[in-house]
């Protein structure tokens, strides 16, 4: 069981900002806007209220992907866990700040369209693997039914 689990859809505010660690590690920061649609019950009309602002941190080739591909007003969503931090401001105010730190980021394929292209990851991604050639179905055996049993995948 997750106890600190967060899962939130929202449009981004800005494009995702991406910054690099000094030892060289990819870290991009957005700001997720979530809103609710709810019915006036005094006009009969629809009005967009807004939950929140929550900034999220990505990591590592997630953080390039993420800034490489989505944009400002993008719908997305967002499933990760909550994170606490404290800094000092330059006026040596302490400040505490809650975050999400990603886990997963997707676009929200409610309105829009995405196109996906598998990145060469440092997870045993690498070259996109040749495609082969379409096999080509065998004659049934004799006696066979020509219809495709339910465990046959045609791919």
């Amino acid at each position: 069981m997750v106890d600190n689990a967060v899962n939130i859809v929202g449009n981004l505010t800005d494009d995702p900002e991406l910054r690099y660690t000094q030892n060289g590690t990819p870290v991009a920061n957005m700001r997720v806007a979530v809103n609710r649609r709810i019915r006036n019950n005094q006009s009969g009309e629809w009005e967009d209220r807004t939950d929140g602002f929550f900034n999220v941190t990505v990591w590592r080739d997630m953080a390039e992907n993420v800034a490489e591909s989505l944009h400002r007003g993008a719908r997305v969503m967002i499933s990760g866990r909550l994170t606490q931090r404290s800094f000092e401001t330059q006026q040596g105010e302490q400040r505490t700040v809650v975050e999400i730190e990603a886990d997963e980021v997707c676009p929200s394929l409610r309105w829009a369209t995405a196109q996906i292209t598998k990145t060469g990851g440092r997870r045993g991604g690498g070259a996109p693997a040749p495609q082969a050639a379409p096999a080509q179905p065998a004659a049934p055996a004799q006696g066979s039914s020509t219809a495709t049993e339910p465990d046959d995948v045609p791919f």
